[in-house]
C-alpha cells in the first residue's frame, strides 16, 4: 500500500495526536480495558488527541469513550462498510469515513505523531509491522510503541528479540520500540524517543 503522503515529524515533546491500534473485542482479562481507559484518559488531560479505527466495540469502544468522558478529542478512521454495518462510534470529535481499509490506514498514519499498539488480534499486529517497517524505511520518523499491559506483549518481543539474534532485524530497531506498562511512562519514553538512521540511508 502506498506510504502516508507526509513524514513530516512533530518536535519531540510537542505530541498533539496518538493513533492507537486495539482490538474491536475487550479480550478476556478485564484489566485490558481498565488499562486502555487509563491511558486515554491521560491523553485528554495531557490534551493529546487520540486517533483510532473509529469503532464503538471492544477496546476501541473503551478508549474512545474514556476520552471523550475526560474532555478529550477523538477522531476516528473508519471504512464505509464498517460504517455501513453500524459499527462506528457515534459520539466522536470527528468520523472521517474512507472508501477502504488501505486508505484507512495511511489517514491513521498521517494524523497521528505516534503510534500505540494496545492488546489487540491480526488487525491490531497488522497495524503494528505496517509502522514500524515504515519507520524503519525512513518513510516517517515517529515513534513506535507497545503497551504492554500485563505482559501481553512479552510473546511477540520475545519473537523480535530473535529475529534479532538470527540477523533479520538490526538492534537498533528493536530498541526504537518503545515498550511500557503505564500512561506515565509512556508518554515519558514518546517524549525521549529519537528516530533511528533509516535502513537504507538516503
Amino acid at each position: 500500500m502506498p506510504a502516508p503522503r507526509s513524514s513530516t515529524t512533530p518536535a519531540r515533546g510537542a505530541l498533539r495526536h496518538l493513533t492507537l491500534f486495539t482490538g474491536s473485542s475487550a479480550g478476556r482479562d478485564a484489566r485490558y480495558a481498565t488499562a486502555v481507559r487509563e491511558l486515554a484518559e491521560a491523553l485528554a488531560v495531557r490534551g493529546v488527541g487520540v486517533v483510532y479505527g473509529g469503532g464503538r466495540v471492544g477496546l476501541m469502544g473503551e478508549v474512545a469513550d474514556a476520552a471523550l468522558g475526560a474532555g478529550g478529542e477523538v477522531l476516528g478512521v473508519m471504512p464505509q462498510a464498517l460504517v455501513d454495518g453500524e459499527i462506528a462510534h457515534p459520539g466522536l470529535t470527528r468520523l472521517e469515513v474512507v472508501a477502504d481499509m488501505h486508505e484507512r490506514k495511511l489517514r491513521m498514519g498521517e494524523l497521528g505523531d505516534g503510534f500505540v499498539a494496545l492488546p489487540g488480534g491480526a488487525g491490531t499486529l497488522e497495524e503494528l509491522f505496517e509502522v514500524w517497517t515504515w519507520q524503519q524505511l525512513g518513510i516517517h520518523a515517529k515513534p513506535v510503541a507497545l503497551y504492554d499491559v500485563g505482559g501481553f506483549w512479552r510473546p511477540l518481543l520475545a519473537m523480535v528479540d530473535h529475529m534479532v539474534a538470527e540477523g533479520f532485524l538490526a538492534a537498533t530497531y528493536r530498541d526504537a520500540l518503545v515498550v511500557a506498562d503505564t500512561p506515565h511512562d509512556l508518554l515519558a519514553a514518546l517524549d525521549a524517543w529519537q528516530a533511528p538512521a533509516a535502513k537504507w540511508g538516503r
